[in-house]
């Protein structure tokens, strides 16, 4: 989690992912550093699981997209990932989707027992796989780089067979007029294959999205058994979406 880095580390994730690539000389250089100090950072940060380190430099382990939206409305999204664990049940069973919030909520699942995890997300096996409490089930499929997520007929398969009780699902952009929607295809087939398959859908969206249009139309909010989001969402729009019947949770952050 970005917010576990200090200043410097950040510094260097953030020429990750503009370059996509740095060099020690270059970075030692550009921050007035010994190249001995640079390839310390460049050592914490490949055991964090940030980076991967090469021959005088480093490139990083996660697809630039994804570094970057990290860094975008990172306070609004631990707070939405948060409330949403606190959903979760000691021996519950439930999908997370692939995202940067949802992601988060694995992070916040500590001190909950015998959870079992059903994803096609590797961001969420990232932040869970270091629990021992959390049962991964990973659902295999196509591997898809810019949002670090599985898709396509294995996944859909895999999701097809198995039931849980709540899945956590998120969104490129949503309205009231244009419902949930992504930036792909295959991601929106995940998405109403997990709402398929559980007793309730959370969808987990920080207040920015409202109103984006993403390519593929997705599912209609009324689909959703909750909407979390922050406390940025305009007070008249949560209660258009209260007065449509849906259920929505904001959060401070």
């Amino acid at each position: 989690m970005l917010s576990e880095l200090n200043e410097r580390e950040r510094i260097i994730l953030d020429r990750l992912s503009e370059d996509g690539s740095v060099a020690v000389a270059d970075l030692a250089r550009d921050l007035g550093l010994s190249e001995v100090t640079i390839r310390g950072d460049l050592r914490v940060l490949e055991e964090k699981g940030w980076i991967n380190r090469c021959r005088g430099g480093a490139a990083p382990v996660l697809h630039r997209d994804i570094l970057e939206r990290q860094k975008h409305f990172s306070e609004q999204k631990n707070a939405i990932a948060r409330a949403a664990a606190e959903l979760v049940r000691n021996g519950d069973v439930i999908m997370i989707e692939a995202g940067t919030t949802i992601a988060l909520i694995a992070r916040y699942l500590a001190g909950k027992r015998d959870v079992h995890i059903v994803t096609n997300s590797t961001l969420v096996l990232t932040y869970a796989r270091m629990n021992p409490n959390l049962q991964i089930t990973m659902t295999g499929g196509e591997f898809h780089r810019p949002t670090e997520s599985l898709v396509g007929p294995i996944a859909l398969k895999t999701i097809g067979g198995i039931n849980v009780r709540l899945a956590f699902v998120g969104t490129d952009g949503f309205s009231l007029e244009r419902g949930m929607t992504a930036h792909s295809i295959e991601g929106a087939e995940i998405v109403r294959a997990m709402k398929e398959h559980a007793q309730a859908t959370v969808l987990t969206a920080d207040s920015s999205k409202y109103g984006k249009t993403g390519f593929a139309s997705v599912l209609p909010l009324s689909a959703m058994d909750m909407v979390i989001t922050d406390s940025g969402m305009d007070s008249r729009v949560e209660t258009e979406l209260r007065e449509v019947g849906i259920s929505v949770s904001k959060v401070s952050f």
